[in-house]
């Protein structure tokens, strides 16, 4: 059995968007494999990660509620076409049943969640009409999650995908555009659910899910930074190099500059097929040596007597 998202996070199945939030930062910091040497933290980081993107959306986290792990193995307008059939008529001795819908075992957990001793498969075959209904039953669209680096969703490319499938695992070469963007769905005409009767199969939709970064933090197509800065570049002002994901660009430090300026580079974002690309905002961060040789503690020394700034007052004297 997969393990319950809630569970994986540390809170309960009420908490607010902001505690699951404030639930997931701690526990990222403290499994990031590039502060934790533990074996089992990348592993532990990735699982975090997932159920932090299922539970942070309110729509996602909804339908998680309400099917469990397998939420993504059920249509999303399953409601829809529920209603749609529902009332008038009985078929096959039970209640009148839409046709036209078939779920199909997806991709991602065990397809063994039981309610009553019957499946999910049972239960929504039963609603769905799958058995007895005449003429061609379509196959159901199907959903898994794509986990993307900031790189990859950047310049896009192939890339090939193994998922579980109900017949073993199944391979696909994926076309990833340049420019994704978090939670955006790429679409495989005809690999979803299989159909009955000469329907048409199904599409296999997957979701773009960007994971978290050491550097760079996603907004959107925007991408945010820190930079880091010398407290003589930030008094001063100088041109510094920034890695961004599309390779090295200067940015210009204005002097004067404190901790938590923003300075915007256009276009240094995630590309935009449709229109203009994100934009890159590196956020100055004043790093002081760790330790000061004679010289440098006699300069900084010298300055400590020399200068009336009072950053506590925010002026001068």
């Amino acid at each position: 059995m997969a393990r319950d998202y809630y569970e994986i996070l540390g809170v309960g199945r009420d908490s607010s968007a902001e505690e699951i939030q404030q639930a997931y930062r701690r526990l990222a910091r403290r499994y990031h494999p590039d502060v934790n040497s533990d074996p089992a933290a990348e592993e532990r980081f990735k699982e975090i990660g997932e159920a932090y993107h299922v539970l942070s959306d309110p729509k996602t986290r909804a339908r998680y509620d309400r099917f469990g792990p397998d939420f993504r193995r059920i249509p999303e307008d399953y409601e829809e076409r529920v209603a749609a059939g529902a009332g008038g008529g009985w078929v096959g001795g039970g209640p009148a049943r839409p046709r036209g819908v078939r779920v199909e075992p997806g991709f991602g957990t065990d397809f063994g969640a039981r309610a009553g001793g019957a499946g999910f498969e049972d239960i929504f075959g039963d609603i769905f009409g799958a058995r007895g209904a005449a003429g061609p039953i379509p196959g159901a669209d199907q959903e898994a999650e794509l986990e993307l680096t900031v790189e990859e969703a950047y310049r896009g490319g192939r890339r090939r995908v193994t998922l579980a499938g109900p017949d073993g695992p199944r391979s696909y070469q994926v076309t990833i555009p340049a420019g994704v963007v978090d939670g955006q769905r790429i679409r495989l005409a005809g690999q979803g659910g299989r159909s009955a009767g000469g329907g048409q199969p199904g599409d296999l939709y997957l979701r773009a899910r960007i994971a978290p970064h050491p550097r760079y933090r996603p907004d959107g197509r925007d991408i945010h930074v820190t930079l880091p800065v010398t407290p003589w570049e930030a008094a001063l002002g100088a041109t510094v190099p920034v890695i961004t994901p599309g390779g090295e660009v200067k940015v210009h430090v204005p002097a004067g500059s404190s901790s938590g300026r923003r300075l915007r580079l256009r276009g240094e974002g995630l590309p935009n097929p449709a229109g203009r690309p994100g934009d890159l905002y590196a956020e100055v961060s004043v790093a002081v040596p760790a330790r000061l040789t004679d010289r440098e503690r006699a300069l900084f020394q010298e300055l400590a007597a020399v200068s009336t700034f009072d950053p506590r007052r925010g002026s001068r004297g």
